[in-house]
């Protein structure tokens, strides 16, 4: 039989092409094949399950078909039969089942509301659709309501309600104003999944009347508004004034400012819910908070990431949106509302579910008489779904029976078949969410072999590449395939075809003997054919002359070669791009034959020039560089490659020599180097040319070795300082004649696959190595040291051969020697091989354990024969496993350690043992085949070691004179413990040390209580575990003992040394205020210690914020707190480890309005402010009075003394002016004095002001309310406008601090 390629066994019967062509919807039947097969009926297509039709349009319900003969339709509608010949108004649509809903004549789409299903029927089965469901679409009116205007307060959330009309489907929602402007959404302001308009917050310029909402019905190309709702939103500045002007003069009055407040969700409600999604749909989670500061939405899934790629933020992240979703997007989704103030979150349950899904849905069967075959229908959903299968429509339980048929869940097995077995199928997979429905026909066809590759068709190749000739077919059965060259030819067979299952031959290398008929034969029990086809193989198109590389100068003229060899019988055609690009248009551009040439070149002209030749069968291309350099201003001596050498001749003609000589071209100013001599063979590589030899310069002959079966052309180059010019024309050509080969192949190897092979490899030589036509190998083996005759194989030009039926891992002198048809070559030399290795035999003997220490043992064993290796020997392994620890008796798991040690050696060393401990080990022998049986186990165990360090230490109980002191057994005892040691010792101030004391405590202690200690007192104590072999490694600790309860030192042991204090910090104060609070605290403990104080929400998980204080004060004030906040402190000193206060716990207070007071419209002010002015009008009239007199005063001798005098301050105890006096002379006015808010006291308000005598300085209060001022003389020649500038002390600065 030929050789095929492996088909697998559908059942046998569905061949490849048939079930291509029937089957499958999208590919094209031949036609003819169409016209004469019976196919069962299938829908090609259909409505949509859930069809939702405009009630204004015809209403069109798809259901085409097809099959062999053409199917015939029919309608049920509510599961019983729809007569379509009794409405008028329904029509069938010819040679389909498409119907037709006459609705624009007067039906109503209401009145054809229904589930709807197809039927199509031919005499081979009948195929039905899914149910329809026809539903005309709704787009209703919004219903009249009275919609209140909304009055909301700044920074208030607030929900805008859209509650569309329901409508089929669903309509879109969207929000805009009166001027159908979309209104600008936001993280504050969004709209909401559900299409309510939601505020976080609201602002002043949330205020409008014209919030409207509108609905879009898609499907009907409508769009519904709402009534335009009225949103007002009341600031606190116009809230103020609104009440300022409704109270009296004496009322206190004041609304309170906007408040900040933490996040709450306004959807979802509650800390948690359910959603139910479907998988393959979008998944949508949203959550919307209030608050102010506007919080930021944060999603996370719990227990898990969000799904990479397929997660998107909507909505300004308050949206979740996860695409296609499946059983795996199940789980808890939290969203994270967060602002300053705080954060809040809810958590959504997601539960994925799934509408049935296809697994493997049937597929259509075509079967020959008596094959058997079978239908699988499988599908998954959550729930699962459930299989029911009906037959042409009809459930299988009721459809008539079909002794070749079975049922067995998701599958049908048919056994058997005959031509009535021919049916439409339905598998039905539903869940609660929904169904799938697919026909799938079962036809058994009895047909003779037909081929529908065209007769005589001709398939052209080019030589050595693959040749595809098809042979299209079908039949029932299947037909076999055969092939034959040649009208009276033999069947074709061996390793230079491929025949594959769809009936196509290939030739993977065509030669020009592959030329000729070919004999398609396709045969069944029914009937035979054939078929001829042509194939030409054509001669490959080459470029047997390349463009090359130019250095043209500007405005001269260049030209690229590029002569082709092709095949008679093609046509080429030649391209030339520049740069992977057409050629400019330009008539510079000459295009010959076999050449492109460019006239009066300019720079533009740079780049790289291809050229492509293309025909029937191939394409071939060569490229070069043209460069273009500026003409030399003067003429000047152009250096450039020499010309190529030119009259090359052969003379002198010998077996193996022959005498080139040649005339050199010229030099072109640049001494000829060097000539290259290149060889062509065109025996074996026609158009590849070879370096052969190189001479100097001065030299025009030379005699070159030849091979023996090489035709021979030689091509000189010459070679200067500036490159290498044009190979020159080829010589003629000189064939030597055949000889036996020189040489044998090298790299001769013998090594075994297998245990009972020899697989014996080379390299082969080239083609001119082989001397002759007819090139072939001996190849010669026999066993090493038997006394054996030599076997030997001649084989074809390949660089292997494999020797079976060998015995394993044996040596083999081995020799391959090369031949052709004039004879052999040298006797090769023999080299060693070995036939293939098995897995050792034998397991090492005498395995020995010398335990050297607890963490090292040495191992010993006896070699293995070398003839129980069978192969070669690479070394043994140990493997070795602790059994268990001897200290704890607990068991652990077994983790096997590896040592491989290299060659035969006997012994190794295992590092790293756990001390006191038992181990096993066993040793195998490796070859390169792999290890052989293991030795049976050894036990051996470590002795004791020393103790890891104690696993913890600590000190607790601190009182005047003892520590209770505890601690953990080591993590790794090694060992039997046979004793702690404890050292410790004190430590002073200046970090000096004292006398160490050491005490010994048994190994079954866990805790110690040491006393007699000084009080006050710091101790560093060193402690370890002890095994027979030695003390472990020790673990350190420090603690302080108390102070005495009275506070006071007791007098020590070496006085005259200051006793170390025990640090401690006691008595944290807290004084809160609204935004800041102050923090003081006692300290006792040495001296210069850093403190830092940190603070925290109360009962929050966020990290400590951390304040350093400076300087060593015991006071802090905490600033930018939040009012109405419960906050925990702490101090700690910088330095000292674990040294810090309790917590305490303090509140701030809440935030309140200022309470502005307009004392100018006071009646105690305005009295106050008369018995001001009227005294100093009388000290005015003093000082006239005394002016007249002529009388002296201090204020006139200053005024005598200086050329521009000031107006001096006025004592209060003698109503006189007096002397100038410094800040600390001033008197303060008298508590209770205010002015107006604004603060100013214009001079038209009152003649008398004391703004008149003020130097700008401004008042204010200090910590007990009293004023801080001083008053200055008025500048009496300054005009009234010149105090615009000056402010009189203002009390309500003060008031507003602290009220």
């Amino acid at each position: 039989m030929m050789k095929k390629k492996s088909i697998s066994a559908s059942k046998a019967s569905l061949f490849f092409f048939l079930c291509q062509m029937i089957s499958a919807l999208d590919v094209p039947l031949d036609s003819k094949l169409l016209e004469e097969l019976s196919q069962p009926p299938t829908i090609t297509q259909q409505s949509p399950k859930d069809y939702i039709v405009d009630p204004r349009e015809n209403i069109v319900i798809q259901c085409e078909a097809k099959g062999k003969p053409p199917p015939s339709f029919s309608w049920t509608r509510n599961g019983t039969h729809f007569d379509i010949d009794k409405d008028e108004l329904v029509t069938m649509k010819p040679n389909s089942g498409t119907l037709v809903i006459n609705i624009m004549n007067g039906g109503k789409a209401e009145a054809y509301e229904g589930v709807y299903q197809c039927t199509a029927r031919n005499e081979r089965g009948a195929a039905i659709s899914n149910n329809i469901v026809i539903r005309p679409s709704r787009s209703p009116l919004w219903t009249k309501e009275k919609l209140e205007p909304n009055q909301v307060r700044e920074g208030d959330s607030l929900v805008l309600h859209c509650r569309p009309p329901v409508g089929l489907p669903p309509p879109i929602i969207f929000w805009m104003d009166n001027a159908f402007q979309r209104l600008p959404q936001s993280e504050r302001v969004s709209q909401g999944l559900n299409g309510d308009l939601y505020f976080s917050n609201v602002q002043p310029e949330d205020t409008r009347e014209d919030y409207i909402c509108y609905a879009r019905f898609n499907h009907t190309q409508t769009i519904q508004q709402k009534q335009p709702i009225s949103v007002k939103v009341f600031s606190m500045d116009s809230l103020n004034d609104t009440i300022a002007a409704n109270l009296s003069d004496t009322d206190i009055y004041g609304a309170k400012p906007v408040t900040e407040r933490p996040p709450i969700l306004l959807t979802p409600t509650g800390t948690t819910s359910n959603k139910v999604e479907l998988r393959g749909n979008v998944l949508l989670l949203e959550c919307i908070a209030a608050g102010l500061p506007t919080p930021v939405i944060r999603w996370i899934k719990e227990g898990g990431e969000l799904p990479a790629n397929r997660t998107f933020f909507e909505n300004f992240k308050k949206t979740l949106k996860i695409i296609d979703v499946s059983e795996a997007d199940s789980g808890n989704y939290k969203c994270i509302a967060r602002n300053i103030l705080g954060s809040t979150h809810h958590v959504i349950s997601v539960t994925v579910k799934a509408a049935p899904y296809w697994i493997t849905a049937p597929r259509n069967l075509v079967l020959s008489p008596g094959e058997d075959g079978s239908l699988i229908c499988r599908a998954n959903g959550n729930p699962k779904p459930s299989i029911s299968w009906l037959s042409n429509g009809v459930p299988i339980a009721i459809a008539p029976e079909d002794p070749s048929r079975k049922v067995d869940g998701d599958t049908i097995i048919f056994s058997a078949v005959q031509e009535r077995s021919s049916a439409v199928y339905q598998c039905n997979a539903s869940n609660e969410y929904g169904y799938l429905l697919a026909n799938a026909f079962v036809n058994v066809l009895a047909e003779p072999p037909r081929i529908l590759t065209p007769a005589n068709k001709l398939y052209q190749v080019i030589l050595d590449s693959p040749a595809l000739i098809d042979c299209a077919y079908f039949g029932s059965p299947k037909p076999e395939i055969e092939w034959f060259k040649g009208v009276k030819g033999s069947i074709l067979r061996g390793n230079e075809y491929v025949f594959h299952d769809n009936g196509t031959l290939e030739i993977p290398v065509a030669q020009k003997d592959s030329s000729g008929t070919y004999t398609c034969v396709a045969r069944n029990e029914l009937g035979k054919i054939q078929n001829e086809v042509q194939l030409e193989v054509k001669d490959p198109t080459l470029i047997i002359k390349q463009p090359e590389y130019k250095v043209i100068q500007r405005y001269g003229h260049v030209s690229f070669e590029c002569i082709i060899k092709h095949d008679s019988t093609l046509i080429p055609t030649v391209i030339w791009l520049k740069d992977n690009d057409e050629l400019p248009d330009d008539e510079r551009f000459l295009v010959g034959k076999d050449n492109l040439t460019i006239m009066n070149v300019t720079d533009k002209d740079d780049g790289t020039y291809t050229c492509i030749v293309n025909t029937t069968l191939d394409s071939v291309s060569a490229s070069a560089v043209l460069t273009v350099v500026a003409a030399p201003p003067t003429p000047a001596i152009i250096y450039a490659r020499p010309n190529p050498p030119f009259d090359l001749e052969l003379t002198g003609q010998l077996e193996r020599s022959i005498e080139l000589s040649w005339i050199p071209g010229d030099e072109n100013n640049s001494p000829i180097t060097s000539f290259v001599i290149e060889y062509e063979d065109g025996l074996h590589e026609p158009g590849v040319w070879h370096y052969q030899t190189e001479v100097p310069g001065s030299q025009t002959t030379v005699q070159l070795k030849l091979s023996p079966y090489v035709n021979y052309s030689f091509r000189v180059i010459a070679v200067n300082e500036i490159g290498r010019s044009q190979p020159s024309e080829p010589s003629e050509q000189y064939l030597t004649k055949s000889a036996n080969p020189d040489e044998n192949p090298s790299n001769v190897q013998g090594i075994g696959s297998e245990p009972d092979n020899l697989v014996i490899t080379w390299e082969s030589l080239k083609g001119f190595q082989s001397n002759g036509p007819g090139l072939q190998y001996k190849v010669s083996w026999r066993q090493k040291d038997v006394d054996d005759e030599w076997t030997s194989v001649v084989v074809a030009n390949v660089s292997k051969y494999i020797v079976s039926g060998t015995p394993t891992f044996v040596p083999y002198e081995i020799k391959v020697q090369a031949l052709n048809d004039l004879g052999y070559a040298p006797e090769p030399s023999e080299v060693i091989g070995h036939s293939g290795e098995d897995l050792p035999m034998v397991a090492p003997g005498n395995v020995q354990v010398h335990v050297i220490n607890s963490t090292l043992a040495k191992v010993h064993w006896d070699p293995v024969p070398l003839k129980s290796v069978r192969g070669h020997l690479q070394g043994y392994k140990v493997y070795y496993w602790k059994v268990q620890s001897l200290s704890r008796r607990s068991k652990r798991h077994i983790e096997k350690k590896i040592l491989t040690f290299r060659g035969n050696k006997t012994f190794g060393m295992l590092p790293g043992l756990e001390p006191y401990s038992s181990y096993k080990l066993n040793v195998r022998v490796v070859n390169g085949k792999g290890e052989g049986p293991a030795s049976p186990d050894k036990v051996f165990k470590t002795p004791e070691g020393v103790p890891s360090s104690p696993s913890f230490l600590k000190i607790t109980n601190p009182t005047l004179d003892s520590l209770t002191l505890e601690w953990g057994s080591p993590t790794h005892p090694n060992g039997i413990l046979i004793s702690y040691i404890l050292k410790f010792q004190p430590i002073n101030n200046t970090h000096e040390l004292g006398p160490l004391v050491e005490i010994r405590i048994p190994a079954n202690e866990s805790s110690l209580i040491l006393k007699n200690l000084n009080y006050s007192t710091r101790y560093k104590f060193y402690f370890n575990a002890q095994t027979s072999v030695g003390s472990g490694s020790q673990i350190t600790e420090e603690a302080v003992t108390i102070m005495d309860e009275a506070g006071i030192p007791r007098p020590a042991v070496g006085a005259g040394k200051v006793q170390p204090l025990y640090p401690r910090i006691r008595n944290v104060t807290t004084a809160a205020a609204e935004t800041y609070a102050n923090i003081s605290w006692e300290y006792e403990g040495p001296d210069h210690a850093n403190f830092y104080v940190e603070y925290g929400v109360a009962g929050s998980k966020e990290d400590w914020k951390k304040e350093i204080v400076n300087g060593s004060r015991s006071f802090f004030v905490l600033k930018g707190l939040t009012p109405g906040t419960a906050y925990k402190v702490r101090v700690g000193a910088e330095g000292l480890s674990g040294f810090r206060s309790s917590e305490d716990v303090f509140e701030t207070g809440p935030a309140m309005a200022s309470r502005q007071v307009d004392i100018a419209t006071q009646g105690w002010f305005i009295g106050l402010m008369c018995a001001v002015a009227l005294l100093i009008l009388i000290l005015l009239i003093v000082c006239f009075i005394r002016r007249n007199k002529g009388g002296k005063y201090p204020v006139k001798e200053k005024e005598d003394a200086h050329a521009d005098p000031e107006i001096q301050p006025m004592k209060e105890d003698d109503g006189t002016f007096g002397e100038y006096s410094d800040a600390e002379d001033h008197k303060p006015l008298k508590k209770g004095s205010r002015t107006p808010s604004d603060r100013t006291v214009k001079k038209e308000d009152s003649d008398d002001s004391l703004v008149d005598y003020g130097e700008g300085v401004n008042g204010q209060f200090n910590e007990d309310g009293s004023f801080i001022g001083q008053y200055s003389g008025k500048k009496e020649k300054e005009p009234a406008e010149g105090n615009e500038s000056s402010e009189a002390p203002s009390p309500v600065n003060a008031m507003n601090s602290f009220v």
